[in-house]
C-alpha cells in the first residue's frame, strides 16, 4: 500500500514538474513565470511554417485516452481539437508502459508540440474517464517540434493531471 502511494506521488510530481518546466509558462506554472505573451505567441502562429501537417499538443490527464490537441498550422489554438489517435499505421508518440520509470512512461511528453501528420476518419470515439465524445485521428508520422511551447490557450492556463482543465474558449 505505502508502496502504490508513494509511486503515485512520485508520479504526479514528475508530471506536474514536467508540466510546469523550468522556464515557467509551461501548462500549471502561474501566467507571470516566463513563457510567451498572448502577443508573441500570435505573431509566432502567425509565422508558422505551412505544410501537409497539424501542429498537435500533447494534453496528458490520467487514465484519459485522448491524445492532445491538434490545429493546423497558423490557426490559433482556440480552434484546436482534443482527438484520440488511431494507431493502426504509427503508435503514438509516448505509447510507453503506464507504470514505467520516469521519462519513460506514457504521458512522459506532456505539453511538448508535434507536427502531426495523418488525416481525420470522420469517426467519432468515447472517452469513458473525460465523459467526451472526440474525433478520431489516423496517425501515419510525427516529428517534435517544441518540448517546452509554454501554456496552450492562455497564459493564465491551469493544468491539472486527474482532470480535464485546458479547453479552446
Amino acid at each position: 500500500m505505502l508502496k502504490t502511494k508513494w509511486a503515485l506521488l512520485s508520479a504526479s510530481c514528475y508530471v506536474l514538474c514536467q508540466c510546469a518546466g523550468t522556464s515557467g509558462g509551461g501548462m500549471g506554472g502561474p501566467a507571470n513565470m516566463g513563457g510567451p505573451t498572448a502577443q508573441e505567441r500570435r505573431a509566432s502562429i502567425a509565422n508558422e511554417p505551412t505544410g501537409n501537417f497539424l501542429y498537435g499538443r500533447r494534453y496528458y490527464v490520467q487514465k484519459t485516452r485522448f491524445w492532445g490537441y491538434l490545429r493546423k498550422p497558423r490557426q490559433s489554438a482556440t480552434n484546436a481539437k482534443l482527438v484520440i489517435f488511431r494507431e493502426d499505421r504509427k503508435r503514438n508518440p509516448d505509447r510507453l508502459p503506464e507504470n514505467g520509470s520516469p521519462g519513460a512512461r506514457y504521458g512522459f511528453d506532456n505539453n511538448y508540440e508535434y507536427k502531426i501528420r495523418g488525416n481525420y476518419t470522420g469517426e467519432t470515439a468515447y472517452d469513458p474517464n473525460s465523459n467526451q465524445f472526440l474525433p478520431v485521428f489516423m496517425l501515419t508520422g510525427y516529428e517534435v517540434a517544441n518540448r517546452n511551447p509554454g501554456w496552450l490557450f492562455s497564459p493564465a492556463d491551469h493544468y491539472d493531471p486527474y482532470r480535464v482543465t485546458l479547453k479552446p474558449r
